[in-house]
């Protein structure tokens, strides 16, 4: 028996040794498929810039990325009650932000800008917006910077294509969105027009909880080789051409 007994033990001792040899390490990343071209939905699958980065950095690693996609104001919540383990989003690193999570190394320069419906004159800055109505993503950086503005009046949507509807239906004066997401929605479109003002650039990061500084080294680790083997630079052309 003591010789079953220990062959079994050697058998289940190689099964499990095989396993773990195989195994990937799972990591669960939240994210909002409604910010082409960093993420969004095609064919029920979430692709995007962001995306393809993950893929990217997943070779580096060895680390297997599952996406959860869910509303935006929702990510970081779900990020502090263990729900994912980093969060990637076309999320600006804030102060504010920082105060609840820690952010990767910036992986792309944006900027806010504003869209009107055909070429408002009027606005030569920011400020220009007070008393107009503006549409802006719920819990985006456009959120704080509009609601920031005296006078305004902000319309918060869930969905940029939401904003943009209402601003083609009248119901709203402007949207501001984030530069890149914003040239997609202008680009076929004559009836829309990103107005010609000076906007702020602004850092996109992925966010980790406070506490996981092995696996931000990781991922910071990897960013720095996929910049530096020009990986970077092709999944860059591919959305930004």
């Amino acid at each position: 028996m003591k010789k079953i007994f220990k062959l079994m033990m050697l058998v289940v001792l190689s099964v499990v040794f095989s396993i773990s040899l195989f195994a990937k390490d799972v990591v669960y990343v939240g994210t909002n498929a409604e910010f082409a071209p960093f993420e969004y939905l095609e064919k029920n699958q979430v692709v995007g810039f962001d995306i393809d980065l993950l893929n990217a950095i997943s070779k580096e690693t060895g680390i297997e990325f599952k996406v959860k996609d869910m509303a935006f104001d929702g990510l970081l919540p779900a990020l502090q009650t263990k729900k994912v383990d980093m969060v990637i989003a076309g999320m600006t690193a804030t102060p504010e932000r920082k105060k609840a999570v820690v952010f990767s190394k910036p992986y792309f320069k944006a900027k806010q800008v504003v869209i009107t419906k055909g070429v408002d004159k009027s606005l030569k800055s920011f400020n220009d917006l007070s008393t107009k109505k503006v549409g802006v993503m719920l819990g985006f950086t456009g959120d704080t910077v509009v609601s920031a503005i005296k006078g305004v009046k902000v319309e918060r949507f869930n969905a940029a294509y939401a904003a943009i509807m209402a601003l083609a239906q009248n119901k709203i004066d402007a949207v501001v969105l984030d530069s890149e997401p914003a040239k997609k929605y202008t680009a076929n479109s004559k009836q829309f027009s990103i107005a010609n003002i000076p906007a702020a650039e602004e850092d996109y990061a992925i966010a980790f909880r406070k506490n996981d500084t092995a696996l931000v080294q990781k991922i910071n680790s990897a960013l720095d080789k996929i910049k530096a083997n020009g990986e970077y630079d092709k999944i860059l052309k591919k959305y930004f051409k």
